[in-house]
Formats: C-alpha cells, structure tokens, sequence
C-alpha cells in the first residue's frame, strides 16, 4: 500500500522556522516529482512548492526565497525547510506524489497525498 505520511508542523512564531518531512512508503517515488501544497482555514488548496527526480525545483511567488524543497531518495524523504515565518503561512501542509514527468503546481497531476501536518505562525 503505498503512503505518504506528512510530519513536522507545530506552532512557532513569526519569524522563525520549521522542517517538514514527508516518508513515502509502499513504492519508490525517486523518478517522480514530488511537491508540497498547503491548505489555510476557508481556503482552497495551493501550490507551495515542488522538485523534480533530479532536484530542478518550483516555488510559489509567496514562498519564493523563505522556503526550500529538497529529497533524499535514498532515505525516501521529502523535505520543506520554511523560515523567515510569517502568520499568513498558516495552514494545514500536504505533501504529494507526481505521476507526471516534469513538476507542475496543479494538484490534478498528484494522485498520491499525504494525511497533511499543521503549521501555525503567531505574529
């Protein structure tokens, strides 16, 4: 069965940071790409960030230069190193699994989810 399991939320204060990881297990993703979505309250989903089998990488505008995605395929880890904070990251965080060749920022192309992990800045 494979699974994605999304850890490392928590509550934290402007300004500083947190790491995400996601575990994949079940099947290996290391040829797909992989990325991170978010969810805040009375939203819709968005697109955070996502890399590719050979760690080309795509941001949001919003998170451009504050957050970095990274893999180890190895370890079979998802990575979102967030810092510089800021209270309208708040949401529910999700990694997901592309059965596309090339990353995108449309959550169609991701068949694959993890159960999501809350992030809460405090200004």
């Amino acid at each position: 069965q494979v699974q994605l399991v999304d850890t490392g939320g928590g509550l934290v204060q402007a300004g500083d940071s947190l790491r995400l990881s996601c575990a994949a297990s079940g099947r290996s993703f290391s040829n797909n790409p992989m990325g991170w979505f978010r969810q805040a309250p009375g939203k819709e989903r968005e697109f955070v960030a996502a890399i590719d089998w050979n760690s080309g990488t795509l941001y949001a505008d919003s998170v451009k230069g504050r957050f970095t995605i990274s893999r180890d395929n190895a370890k079979r880890t998802l990575y979102l190193q967030m810092n510089s904070l800021k209270p309208e990251d708040t949401a529910v965080y999700y990694c997901a699994a592309s059965d596309r060749a090339v990353p995108t920022m449309s959550e169609v192309f991701y068949p694959y989810w993890g159960q999501g992990t809350q992030v809460t800045v405090s200004s």
